[in-house]
């Protein structure tokens, strides 16, 4: 895999394909190999890129764990420096977050956003304060993910099976879970909170949500829908992971969205 160096980190990626971009973002303590089910259809036509988080998959871990807010200014970096435009975005949990930051602060490179059970505009309680700070522990990460992960993907297939041992091996890892512990204390700040800032999305969205994730409800992925003016929302059967638990169901609503979004942006160029 190449890898593409930020003032944040360096991230490995992958680059296949020729067409109009697509970029997947994984979930924390997932990996690019997470959209397996689903880039070889997506790569029909299209140049499909994917990308491992820092201290994830083939990216080296960086001296310091990142925040949330840092996988979003890392993500406006990485396209910059790839100079990719007319990109649709594929964002699963934080990965959705880091979509969303990436079609408000360069618009002009983003044709569409997909987001998969996708993180950013959690409305936060008490309780959800102190989950994070728990989770913000990486002792605690070690202890409570194994069990936590298999609660949100809601395994349904062997590929489903495989996340949920990639996940738990990297959390039980030192630096893996130090980087969740980041993460998850990091989800309360006030810079991944996307709620005010959404309608500010020029591009179209399409929501795309795992009903039976039990870490987030389907009415989290209807505040998003609502918080974006425009956007589309479609359910599926699974956990956190639709794209990879129900690949056929997703792709078919997916791929005709990618289409769309392409044609508008192309169409935009050809007019200006």
């Amino acid at each position: 895999m190449p890898t593409a160096q930020t003032s944040l980190a360096a991230v490995s990626y992958t680059d296949e394909g020729s067409g109009p971009p697509i970029l997947l973002l994984h979930a924390a303590l997932h990996d690019h190999t997470d959209f397996d089910p689903v880039r070889a259809s997506l790569g029909q036509g299209r140049r499909v890129l994917t990308l491992d988080w820092p201290g994830h998959g083939a990216s080296p871990p960086p001296p310091e764990p990142l925040r949330a807010v840092e996988f979003g200014d890392l993500l406006v970096e990485f396209a910059d420096l790839l100079d990719l435009r007319g990109l649709v975005v594929v964002g699963n949990s934080v990965g959705g977050y880091a979509a969303c930051r990436l079609a408000l602060e360069r618009p002009e490179r983003v044709s569409g956003v997909v987001l998969v059970n996708t993180g950013g505009f959690t409305p936060h309680s008490v309780f959800t304060r102190f989950f994070c700070a728990v989770m913000g522990r990486p002792a605690v990460v070690r202890a409570a993910f194994p069990a936590f992960v298999r609660a949100y993907t809601r395994a349904k297939n062997s590929a489903d099976a495989a996340v949920v041992r990639r996940v738990v091996d990297r959390a039980r890892t030192p630096d893996g879970a130090k980087i969740a512990a980041a993460l998850w204390k990091s989800f309360t700040e006030p810079g991944h909170d996307l709620r005010t800032r959404a309608s500010g999305i020029a591009a179209p969205v399409l929501i795309t949500w795992g009903a039976e994730d039990l870490t987030a409800p389907a009415r989290w992925g209807r505040a998003v829908a609502a918080a974006i003016p425009g956007s589309s929302f479609e359910t599926f059967p699974t956990g956190h992971v639709a794209f990879s638990s129900a690949p056929a169901a997703w792709l078919n609503t997916v791929l005709p969205f990618v289409d769309a979004a392409n044609g508008v942006r192309q169409e935009v160029n050809r007019r200006g």
